[in-house]
């Protein structure tokens, strides 16, 4: 007798959303049932973009002696084989003009949160929900790591975990063996099903069955279930996870010195200027007047798109020129 082909069970990676009562609070916030955006809470005085300060920064951008540009130009010509170092040490400078590529640096460094139904086979861990309101998303404490540097932690929100029957076996521990649609065996390879070889020569693998155990499920039909672990139950709970970004966004102006902007990943530069703080001013008074526009731009960017969906910890702005 062959059994029906098994249910497939498995894309069923978490409880379906109907399985669960709305905890206090997180209603609609959880991902994958129709929420899991969780914007920070808004501040009593509403954050306003920073205005520029009192003092700007004196930039005074170095330039080279005569003696530093002989030397760049003597060295260039050593370099070559068949050009003279004449010129460079006899010649007569008659003028000198800078050639510098700036760029600007914004760091945004932000906090995200977002939820999620999360489960574990259940064996007697403890259950607490509804014994008292969870925290709010952003009443979680979570130690952040080290400004600027990207990193991730995931946290069980209290308060949350309750017992609910598996959903990827109902509850019954075990799931129908996929290898044998749940028969217990299969199809013996050696006879093809007749029972015999050879004329009337029973077949030795299946004593003439013509269906041997299936090795899968070792002819029980049935596997354990991998979800519950044969359980039978969940543990149930609702997992926050928050982020740490550090958001970078530059502005190079390039003054045809003959440096690709695709290299400037691998030279550092001289750092002209570096101001940290929560929300960083605009700069003033560069002597590129780009420089300042894309600063003033970079800066009311990184706001509009930051403060609305996560919670800004740190700014960081830094002038380079090579």
């Amino acid at each position: 007798m062959f059994a029906p082909p098994a249910p497939d069970y498995s894309a069923a990676s978490a409880p379906p959303a109907s399985m669960f009562d709305n905890v206090p609070g997180y209603e609609g916030t959880i991902a994958g049932d129709g929420g899991g955006f969780l914007p920070p809470p808004m501040p009593v005085t509403p954050v306003q973009p920073p205005q520029p300060g009192p003092e700007q920064p004196h930039w005074n951008i170095p330039s080279i002696t005569e003696e530093t540009a002989r030397d760049a130009f003597t060295l260039y010509a050593s370099s070559k084989c068949c050009y003279s170092k004449s010129p460079a040490k006899d010649g007569v400078i008659t003028n000198m003009e800078a050639f510098n590529t700036y760029r600007y640096r914004l760091e945004t460094f932000t906090e995200s949160r977002s939820t999620q139904w999360a489960h574990e086979p259940y064996h007697g861990q403890p259950v607490d929900a509804f014994a008292q309101p969870p925290p709010g998303p952003w009443d979680i404490p979570a130690q952040a790591p080290s400004f600027f540097q990207d990193s991730k932690q995931v946290l069980k929100v209290p308060y949350t975990s309750s017992v609910k029957p598996c959903h990827a076996c109902t509850g019954m521990g075990r799931k129908p063996c996929k290898n044998c649609a749940g028969s217990g065996n299969k199809v013996c390879w050696v006879c093809n099903g007749s029972g015999f070889r050879h004329g009337n020569d029973r077949c030795h693998s299946c004593n003439g069955r013509g269906r041997d155990n299936c090795h899968h499920c070792h002819g029980n039909g049935s596997t354990q279930c991998p979800t519950c672990h044969g359980k039978q139950q969940l543990l149930v709970y609702i997992n926050l996870t928050i982020k740490w970004t550090n958001n970078c966004d530059d502005y190079v102006v390039e003054q045809s010195s003959g440096l690709q902007i695709s290299n400037l990943s691998e030279v550092t530069g001289k750092e002209l200027f570096r101001d940290s703080q929560y929300l960083v001013y605009p700069v003033m008074g560069f002597p590129d007047m780009s420089v300042v526009t894309a600063a003033q731009r970079l800066v009311g960017e990184h706001m509009n798109r930051f403060s609305q969906t996560a919670r800004i910890l740190q700014q960081v702005t830094a002038f380079f020129y090579y």
